[in-house]
C-alpha cells in the first residue's frame, strides 16, 4: 500500500481525498495549519473524522514555513505529494494578496522541494478555473488562455503552475495540475455559494446575491472531484487537466432548488456584481475523461439534497458557522 503526503488535509477537497486513499488501504501524512481563512470549526469537524484512523498522521504546520516543510522529508518516502493546501477565494485575495503569495506560491515551492528531497516522483497541484480570466470559451478547455488572471488568487495559482513545470523540467518530477471548477457537497467551504444558501435559507437570513442571479456556474460533487484527483496519480509527465464544472445552473435556479428542499422561501437581496467575479464558468472535461478515465457520477439532483440534508442533520452547530 502507498504512503501519501496531503497538504490542506482539513480542507474540503483534501479531506475527501485523504479519506478515499485510506479507504483503499493507503496511509496519509496530512498537513494543515488550521488557519481562519474561513470559520475553523468546519476544518475541525473534517479533521476530527480523519484523526480517528490509524493510517492518518496529522502534522499541524504552514507549508509557507520552509523549515517546517523540510521536516516532512523525514516522514517520507512518499508515493506522491498531493498539494491541495491553498488560500482560495477571488474576493478575499483582493483584500490581502500577500497571504495568497505566501501559501500558493511559496508554499508550493516548499512542497516541490520537499518532494525532490524526499525522493518523491509524483506531484499533484490544486489550481483553479479562475485562471482562465474574464471571457474564456464555454465550456472552457485547458487550451484557453490563462495569461490574464483577474485577481491575485488566480495570479498566484498561475505562478504555482509555472513552478511545477520548472521542477518537472529540471528534476523529471511527474506533475498533474488540476484546475478545479466549482465544487460542492456536505461539509463544504462556508464561503462557497451552496453552503451559504443552505444556511441562509434554513435560518431565515438574507440571501445576498452579487449580480442579478442570472450568472451561472458549473458544479461538481466533492466525491467526484476527489476520485478524479486520485486518478491523477498516474504518470502523465506534466499535464494541466480541468476537473469539475460539468453541470451548469444559474444562481437563481439554485436558490429555487434549495428553497424547495428546505421548505422555506428565500429572502433574496441582489447586490452589485463584484469585478472579480465572472458571469459564467463551466469546464470542458474531455481531457480528464480521455486521459484519466474520469467521469462525474453525482448529479445536482442527488448532490444538492445530500448537502442540504447534511446541513439539517448538523444544524445545531453549522447554523453558527460564519458565512462572509
Amino acid at each position: 500500500m502507498g504512503r501519501y503526503l496531503v497538504t490542506g488535509a482539513a480542507g474540503f477537497i483534501a479531506s475527501r481525498v485523504s479519506q478515499m486513499l485510506m479507504d483503499d488501504g493507503h496511509s496519509v501524512v496530512g498537513v494543515d495549519n488550521m488557519n481562519d481563512a474561513y470559520d475553523p470549526r468546519m476544518k475541525e469537524y473534517r479533521l476530527a473524522r480523519l484523526v480517528k484512523q490509524e493510517q492518518f498522521d496529522f502534522v499541524k504546520m504552514d507549508i509557507a514555513d520552509k523549515d517546517a516543510a523540510f521536516k516532512l522529508i523525514d516522514k517520507g518516502p512518499y508515493d506522491a505529494v498531493i498539494n491541495l493546501a491553498a488560500r482560495a477565494g477571488v474576493r478575499q485575495s483582493v483584500e490581502n494578496p500577500w497571504v495568497y503569495v505566501d501559501t500558493n506560491v511559496t508554499g508550493t515551492l516548499n512542497m516541490l522541494e520537499t518532494a525532490i528531497r524526499s525522493g518523491t516522483k509524483k506531484f499533484i497541484l490544486a489550481s483553479t478555473s479562475s485562471i482562465y480570466g474574464s471571457n474564456p470559451p464555454i465550456p472552457t478547455p485547458e487550451t484557453a488562455s490563462s495569461d490574464h488572471p483577474l485577481q491575485p488568487y488566480s495570479a498566484t495559482k498561475k505562478g504555482a503552475e509555472a513552478l511545477c513545470h520548472s521542477y518537472h523540467y529540471l528534476h523529471n518530477l511527474d506533475v498533474t495540475v488540476f484546475r478545479y471548477f466549482t465544487v460542492y457537497g456536505p461539509a463544504a467551504r462556508p464561503d462557497m455559494v451552496m453552503f451559504r444558501f443552505a444556511q441562509w435559507i434554513s435560518e431565515g437570513r438574507e440571501v445576498r446575491v452579487n449580480g442579478d442571479g442570472t450568472q451561472s456556474r458549473g458544479f461538481t460533487y466533492v466525491d467526484d472531484i476527489a476520485r478524479g484527483t486520485i486518478l491523477g496519480l498516474k504518470p502523465v509527465g506534466y499535464e494541466i487537466i480541468n476537473l469539475g464544472g460539468h453541470q451548469v445552473i444559474t444562481i437563481n435556479d439554485l436558490i429555487a432548488k434549495v428553497e424547495k428542499l428546505v421548505g422555506r422561501k428565500a429572502n433574496v437581496v441582489y447586490q452589485d456584481r463584484h469585478p472579480a467575479d465572472v458571469m459564467e464558468n463551466s469546464a470542458n472535461v474531455e481531457k480528464a475523461m480521455s486521459m484519466l478515465g474520469w467521469a462525474p457520477k453525482v448529479s445536482l439532483e442527488e448532490g444538492i439534497p445530500n448537502l442540504v440534508n447534511w446541513y439539517l442533520a448538523e444544524r445545531s452547530w453549522v447554523s453558527q458557522i460564519l458565512t462572509p
